[in-house]
């Protein structure tokens, strides 16, 4: 089996980044100038998976302009000449042949990624968090893929996140997995969502990236609806481990939470160093403030 399918669940209101994000979504926050949502949806297509499902909500129609033809704007920069900004307009929309499903309530990840169901059928599939921007070559989820090629299980991403932040995490119980993949690869015992430092079984944290079996809609559909109402994928994937093994791996990479004010703001400053039409500007302004 090969992952050709890709999830991303952005039905969410953002309301960290109000008042930002009360008229338009917020995985169309620019990280420079692209927004959030298309370096999740380049990841996917570098990591090999031709088909991307969005999960969206209420207000969410950018997300679709976004990544559509834009004729109009197309036609102006035609006109005008600007074949840089053209090129760079139709890659947008070149990119892929997107499928949406509409998310009709906000109740949770595990729900999110229920709605899906039908458009991702009976095959093992990716969901990625759009939140979750991570620098890395080869791409993440790439790097999952050859995980799942090998073990033809499910695949967390995960990263080791030390002291009172891993309150914040889903958090790995975990056991080595025969030292496959440079010894970063585990075998998933259990997982507990957002426990207390003290009570935290390791400092391995769910990061938003996974690559799911079609079970997973089974199990999500068994749940019940915790805190909030929302039905949550970390319990949908604790049943499922009951019934097949589930790997967990340690990516190499850099992962920027966007989904915070300060994450985001560290990951402008760091991808607009490493452009190379903004980075030695951009560092000789940085030099120049009286910090």
């Amino acid at each position: 089996m090969r992952i050709r399918k890709a999830v991303f669940p952005a039905a969410g209101l953002g309301t960290r980044f109000l008042p930002a994000t009360k008229a338009q979504p917020k995985e169309m926050l620019p990280l420079v100038d692209k927004p959030i949502i298309q370096y999740g949806v380049e990841e996917a297509l570098a990591s090999g998976c031709d088909q991307i499902i969005i999960v969206t909500g209420r207000g969410k129609q950018a997300i679709e302009d976004h990544f559509d033809v834009s004729y109009e704007l197309e036609r102006m920069l035609e006109d005008r000449k600007k074949t840089d900004l053209l090129a760079i307009v139709r890659h947008i929309s070149d990119l892929i042949h997107v499928a949406y499903v509409r998310q009709k309530e906000a109740m949770g990840l595990g729900h999110a990624v229920l709605t899906a169901r039908e458009l991702v059928g009976e095959e093992p599939f990716a969901v990625l968090l759009a939140d979750d921007v991570i620098d890395a070559d080869p791409p993440c989820l790439e790097q999952m893929i050859r995980v799942f090629e090998e073990t033809q299980c499910s695949v967390l991403a995960t990263q080791i996140v030390e002291g009172e932040a891993i309150s914040a995490y889903g958090v790995l119980d975990v056991k080595p997995a025969d030292g496959r993949f440079q010894g970063r690869l585990y075998e998933i015992v259990n997982m507990v969502e957002k426990p207390r430092p003290e009570e935290a079984p390791s400092n391995l944290a769910i990061i938003g990236r996974y690559i799911l079996t079609p079970a997973v809609f089974n199990t999500l559909s068994q749940i019940q609806a915790g805190a909030g109402g929302e039905l949550q994928l970390t319990d949908g994937m604790r049943l499922l481990l009951k019934q097949e093994k589930m790997y967990a791996y340690v990516y190499e990479g850099r992962r920027h939470d966007t989904g915070d004010k300060l994450g985001f703001l560290k990951a402008t400053v760091e991808f607009a160093l490493k452009r190379e039409d903004l980075g030695e500007p951009f560092r000789r302004y940085l030099r120049s403030l009286k910090l």
